[in-house]
């Protein structure tokens, strides 16, 4: 079964009614606080929709493999999707926008974990990564050679 076949059978990915694909966010106990939407056509756009009186820094959307060791942290639900589609002996999460300190990274740091750090080849995700290195020293800069791991995995595709 793919990875899109067991997160729209999970609940955690699905289309809303314009067609946009929303990645749910979980926190504690896989309750959903939030989702991540992005538009399914040529145009890019996305947004955070959040349920109410939630905080996106309290839950995340991932993906992974059981007993897995290793975590890139990245900065949509598209580019852990993409990641993990393109290195998938992992979890990928999203932080859903460029965050340096979310509430849950602790608790995986503390698990044992080897994070890295996967925001997009940019300033901003440079300057955030760098940030989020300087909270958590344990942490490690995975850089996309592109500008994000979306990217990456469409030029792929493009090619075969």
């Amino acid at each position: 079964m793919s990875i899109k076949n067991i997160l729209i059978n999970s609940g955690k990915l699905y289309a809303d009614n314009r067609g946009n694909a929303v990645f749910l966010l979980l926190g504690k106990e896989r309750k959903v606080i939030g989702a991540e939407l992005r538009r399914t056509n040529d145009l890019r756009w996305h947004e955070m929709a959040m349920t109410p009186g939630s905080r996106k820094d309290l839950g995340c959307f991932y993906v992974k493999i059981p007993n897995a060791n290793k975590i890139v942290i990245c900065e949509s639900a598209i580019d852990a999707l993409s990641y993990f589609t393109l290195q998938p002996d992992c979890m990928a999460i999203s932080t859903s926008g460029t965050y340096a300190k979310p509430a849950w990274l602790n608790i995986l740091i503390d698990k044992g974990y080897e994070i890295f750090c996967g925001f997009d080849n940019d300033e901003t995700g440079d300057i955030l990564a760098n940030k989020m290195i300087r909270f958590f020293p344990t942490i490690k800069r995975l850089r996309p050679t592109k500008h994000d791991w979306n990217e990456i995995l469409v030029s792929k595709y493009r090619m075969s």
